[in-house]
Parts: structure tokens; C-alpha cells; sequence
């Protein structure tokens, strides 16, 4: 890895720390020669510190390791992206980030919905909503509903139009979303189930 630390008088580079599962940004450090050389061995990121002048592993007084998994360097060859494995809360306030945002799995547009859900399902008379009012008919009505998408998607998948099929899933999509709000779990379980499957 052919680093540029000289690009900057202090010999230091930025080093971005990102959750490997999460894909979350935790924090910012820097890191001279020294500091990733003892990452590289120990496991553990270990930065320079500007204040106290010397090398800190992050964690050493709290325990709340980052658990090193992989260095990229970037086209510049001045910034690393490292993947941790955290222990804990990365920030020194206790929160997830430095950021004080929550390290929490997200799916994009889909965790978008899950929300919109949640809050049309709190907030929102059955009269209005069609996610409320299907969640006031009850666990069998939703489950019903999810079986009846289930079975227009198989037909579609056995027919030529690419366009009902794509139109069909999207439909038993948000009606699991649904489904699995009303049992209390999310995307996020879902996902550790498929992990722990894993081989």
C-alpha cells in the first residue's frame, strides 16, 4: 500500500471509519506510518492523536474497540477507508457515530417505506390511510392480503409481461412490509436471519 503521507507536513492521513456491515460512517481519524502499523498487527484501529500528541487505540480506556477488518486507499493515496467490526459506541459521547446518529442497517428507499408505514399505521385514520385501515382488520386480513400477492406474483412470473410482474412484486413487497410491521419486526431481522444462515 504506497501511502502519501508526506502530502501533508504532519505526515498524517485522514483514516474514514465505516461500519463493514452497516456500511455506516462512524468516525473520522487521522493516522501517521506508526498508527497503521500497529492497526496492521494488533487488529485494533489505532490512531494518531493531534492533542495529545502520541498514538491512541480507539477504545484503550472504554473498551470500545474498533475490530479491524480491511484498508482501502484512495486514488489519491492519501485517505484510507477502514472496515471495523465495532465494539460499543464509537464516539467518546456514547453515541453510535460521531455524527449521534444511530449505527443501524439501512435499505434505502425500502427503509424509507418501512417508516412511512409505521407512521400511517401510529398516525393516520383508517377513513385516510389504506395501510391503516388494513391494519385495523387484523393480523389474518394483512397475511390474507400478502398470500393473494404472493400468488398474482407466481402468475405473472409464468406469463410474458415483464411489467405486471415487476407491478406484482412491488405489491406483495409492501404488503410483507406491512405484514412484518404488524408482527413487530422489520427488514433488519429479516436480514440477521439470512446472516445467521451463512455458511
Amino acid at each position: 500500500m504506497n501511502i502519501d503521507f508526506n502530502k501533508n507536513s504532519d505526515g498524517l492521513v485522514p483514516a474514514i471509519i465505516q461500519d463493514i456491515n452497516t456500511k455506516n460512517v462512524l468516525m473520522l481519524g487521522y493516522m501517521n506510518e506508526e498508527a497503521l502499523e500497529k492497526t496492521k498487527i494488533s487488529g485494533l484501529v489505532t490512531f494518531f492523536s493531534r492533542t495529545k500528541n502520541r498514538l491512541w487505540t480507539k477504545g484503550e480506556e472504554s473498551g470500545n474497540v474498533l475490530n479491524l477488518v480491511d484498508i482501502q486507499l484512495d486514488c489519491d493515496k492519501d485517505t484510507l477507508l477502514v472496515s471495523v467490526n465495532p465494539k460499543g459506541p464509537t464516539c467518546h459521547k456514547g453515541t453510535d457515530t460521531c455524527w449521534n446518529e444511530g449505527n443501524i442497517q439501512s435499505f434505502g428507499f425500502l427503509s424509507k417505506l418501512e417508516d412511512v408505514i409505521s407512521s400511517r399505521i401510529e398516525n393516520t385514520d383508517a377513513q385516510k390511510s389504506y395501510v391503516a385501515s388494513l391494519f385495523a382488520k387484523g393480523i389474518n386480513k394483512i397475511a390474507q392480503k400478502v398470500g393473494e400477492e404472493a400468488v398474482e406474483v407466481v402468475i405473472e412470473a409464468k406469463d410474458n409481461n415483464d411489467n405486471l410482474f415487476l407491478e406484482e412484486s412491488a405489491d406483495l413487497m409492501f404488503h410483507y412490509l406491512i405484514l412484518l410491521q404488524a408482527k413487530g419486526f422489520n427488514l433488519n431481522d429479516i436480514v440477521n436471519v439470512l446472516k445467521a444462515r451463512e455458511k
